[in-house]
């Protein structure tokens, strides 16, 4: 009797062993959290390196439009930085901030000294705005490339660009954002330099 009630309890166990129903569902509820985790890491690693793509366009861009000016006025400066808007589409625009800055590169000392310098800011509604505070002075010695340096008596349309990106979930980022930033440099193309006649520079020849 004893060894049929051991047999018995030995079949179950086996039996137990042997069965794998349900073992797909406990496998997935092991690897689901996993997935997911993954799947919304990737997908904010991807919204972050396309940000900062398109925050280094928008620099190339402000550069770019102004070096093919002869003369700049706000109205132009406001335009371009509709340009820089549309750029960052679909992302949030407001958190760009962006700045275009002209320096002269002293013939004699190679001492670069900004000329004119513009700041640009999107509100949360989407309007551009020139930005109140100018983000250098006329007359700011300000450190170039060393490529830049060597041509002595020119111009250099200088653009900068920062942007914070926050992840909409900030599981996989950090909630408060990652800071984004660019720069970019090009000569004027058509002329000497780009006047800005409201910022007081009128005279390419006699630069402040």
């Amino acid at each position: 009797m004893m060894v049929s009630l051991m047999q018995k309890m030995s079949l179950r166990v086996r039996d137990l062993l042997n069965d794998r129903s349900g073992l797909a569902a406990i496998e997935f509820a092991f690897v689901f959290p996993i997935m997911v985790v993954m799947y919304f890491g990737v997908v904010e690693l991807a919204s972050a390196i396309a940000v900062d793509r398109r925050a280094t366009q928008v620099a190339r861009t402000l550069a770019d439009l102004t070096s093919q000016m002869a003369s700049v006025a706000d109205a132009d400066i406001t335009s371009f930085g509709q340009a820089a808007k549309a750029i960052m589409t679909p992302y949030p625009r407001d958190p760009l901030i962006s700045s275009v800055t002209e320096v002269y590169v002293d013939k004699t000392s190679g001492v670069a000294r900004v000329q004119w310098s513009k700041g640009l800011t999107i509100s949360t509604t989407g309007a551009v705005t020139i930005a109140t505070t100018a983000p250098h002075n006329p007359g700011d010695v300000v450190v170039l490339p060393p490529g830049l340096v060597v041509a002595k008596g020119t111009f250099v349309i200088w653009s900068e660009v920062s942007y914070r990106y926050v992840p909409t979930i900030g599981y996989f980022m950090a909630k408060t954002g990652i800071p984004f930033s660019d720069t970019a440099y090009t000569r004027p193309r058509q002329v000497l330099c780009v006047l800005y006649p409201t910022a007081g520079l009128t005279d390419c020849a006699a630069p402040k």
